[in-house]
């Protein structure tokens, strides 16, 4: 079965150096309290990076994300901009990474001094741990996806803007999909509109037109965004509306964007096969997309002397 997040073999991975806390420590070492408010409650958010050629693509955008959801959870990152940056180039040195790789990096509270969730019980942190791992996407065929019962909630439920640990829902909903035969769940917003698969923004290609969700109850992707302004840019027509299970079944292409696999061809929907997978729509943003990447790995290595003499 095809995943999202399949990547070919790579031994390298099995003798990897991690960060925690400020420290590069060996794979098997690379652990954290079970008191951590992450491990206990899911108290803590997260970015998915990718490196490019030497270059952590669209860190600036991953990092004003993560502020601005730790302002909503009242967390103390523990390092500023720089440091975070910092952290992911000595990580990346420790591995010998240069392209080709997927960091995810994580903050939570900290420890706590009681299994309880106040978060006065965090008596020290927060938790600082990256994961950087060799990382190629290989999806051995178009996703499949299923309709799920679990849907992403009102914003003061738990606001789906928040890159936050606690993801049981979709988790729930990927269990759901998979009991379906499929790959990933396609999951509703609160009043019933195609929203979001269980781990990815979600895009339909309807006559020419790009088609997504409001934006309202999603994770509103980095790559997300990139693809919609590509849109704009190469006057495809595109739209952040409400749209229904109807009109995807009717789709002619449908894709899944995200900082892993950038776009990911969908081939089906409730066992109903789209016409294309992926169609020239898809095929053209995802040219457009890597196109992007280029030019912006470009520019921040031109930048880099800039800033390194200023």
């Amino acid at each position: 079965m095809g995943k999202t997040h399949t990547t070919s073999a790579d031994e390298r991975n099995e003798t990897l150096k991690l960060y925690v806390n400020g420290k590069i420590v060996p794979r098997a070492e690379a652990v954290v309290s079970i008191y951590d408010s992450g491990f206990m409650l899911g108290d803590g958010l997260w970015e998915g990076i990718r490196l490019h050629d030497g270059v952590w693509a669209f860190l600036d955008l991953h990092l004003d994300r993560l502020f601005e959801a730790s302002l909503a959870l009242d967390l103390d990152l523990g390092l500023d901009r720089a440091g975070f940056a910092r952290a992911l180039e000595e990580t990346a040195a420790a591995n010998g990474m240069v392209t080709d790789c997927h960091a995810r990096l994580m903050v939570t509270r900290g420890l706590k001094s009681a299994p309880f969730q106040h978060p006065s019980f965090s008596r020290s942190g927060p938790t600082v741990a990256i994961i950087m791992e060799h990382s190629v996407p290989s999806i051995p065929r178009p996703i499949q996806l299923a309709s799920v019962a679990h849907h992403r909630g009102l914003p003061l439920t738990q606001d789906a803007k928040l890159n936050s640990h606690s993801k049981l829902n979709c988790i729930i909903a990927c269990i759901a999909a998979e009991k379906a035969g499929a790959d990933e769940g396609l999951m509703f917003d609160p009043f019933g509109f195609v929203n979001t698969t269980n781990s990815c923004n979600f895009f339909i290609v309807r006559k020419g037109a790009v088609w997504t969700s409001t934006g309202d109850y999603c994770m509103n992707g980095i790559t997300r965004q990139h693809v919609i302004d590509l849109c704009r840019e190469n006057d495809i027509p595109v739209f952040e509306r409400n749209y229904s299970l109807v009109d995807t079944y009717g789709a002619d292409e449908a894709f899944m964007t995200g900082s892993f696999g950038g776009l990911t061809p969908v081939g089906g929907i409730d066992q109903r096969q789209l016409p294309t997978a992926p169609g020239p729509v898809t095929q053209r943003l995802s040219a457009l997309y890597r196109d992007l990447i280029a030019r912006h790995v470009t520019e921040q290595k031109a930048m880099a002397p800039a800033l390194a003499s200023g």
